[in-house]
């Protein structure tokens, strides 16, 4: 039977600590491994050197101020061409369309080591990692760069939360991301003779080969890909103040 405190109203749900808080204690348990430590939108962000991913993990799942034992989410990061933008924002036409390329400076058309410097990081390859405490209702992200951009490779943290076995394997998958001490590192998503990591940037948008059955051969065989033309896929994007540039734009001209 539920009992009620002496003034008979039920007792209130403890409130979320603060991030201001939260983002104190992180910098004050674990000092100089923090390499950055960002607050924003609502939400803390953690980033960490691989060296003291798997020791801060730990700490984080167990102790009882953070109690961050529910790993919601692992996701793989490819920073080639990041600040960059290919198309124009800032103008708009009557329809309250943008669109434009700017050349040939996009993700997948140029060499990481060859890159137009813009306002990305020197390392290219990252995760992201989603924690949640329930005890204290709270959300961390930790962000954690690999050191090699040839050859990304970072500590497995399913020794702390078996349940990103599979979501380690995506970002390998996808990413290319390799994950020292994992207990079963495959492909998960792609063909078994899938070649190259389709979420990274510089992978053609039409892949590298195309799969069609052969009926002389009675099995499936993969070919160069000839069925579909590369491109430069152009966006169209609906902008909710469209009217008022458009607006702006008629009264330069008449001005003019």
């Amino acid at each position: 039977m539920r009992t009620l405190p002496p003034n008979g109203k039920p007792a209130e749900p403890a409130m979320t600590e603060a991030l201001p808080r939260l983002a104190e204690r992180l910098r004050a348990r674990f000092g100089e491994r923090v390499q950055a430590l960002v607050e924003a939108r609502g939400e803390t962000t953690l980033e960490l050197s691989p060296a003291h991913l798997v020791e801060v993990a730990r700490a984080l799942r167990d102790e009882p101020e953070f109690h961050f034992e529910q790993a919601v989410d692992l996701a793989g990061l490819d920073f080639l061409g990041y600040g960059m933008d290919e198309w124009e924002t800032t103008a708009v036409s009557s329809e309250g369309f943008s669109r434009g390329v700017q050349g040939g400076d996009g993700p997948g058309r140029f060499a990481w080591a060859n890159r137009p410097q813009g306002s990305g990081p020197e390392r290219r390859f990252a995760i992201s990692v989603h924690l949640l405490s329930i005890r204290h209702n709270r959300r961390l992200r930790l962000r954690v760069f690999a050191t090699d951009n040839e050859l990304p490779v970072l500590p497995s943290l399913v020794g702390v939360w078996v349940g990103l076995d599979w979501f380690e394997r995506e970002a390998f998958d996808l990413f290319g991301i390799l994950f020292e001490g994992h207990p079963d590192l495959r492909r998960i998503l792609t063909d078994y003779g899938f070649v190259g990591h389709p979420f990274r940037k510089d992978f053609p948008l039409i892949g590298n080969v195309e799969v069609r059955y052969d009926a002389e051969k009675q099995r499936v065989v993969y070919e160069p890909v000839t069925s579909v033309e590369p491109r430069v896929g152009v966006p169209r994007v609906v902008r909710e103040d469209s009217r008022w540039q458009q607006s702006a734009a008629e009264a330069a001209a008449k001005k003019a």
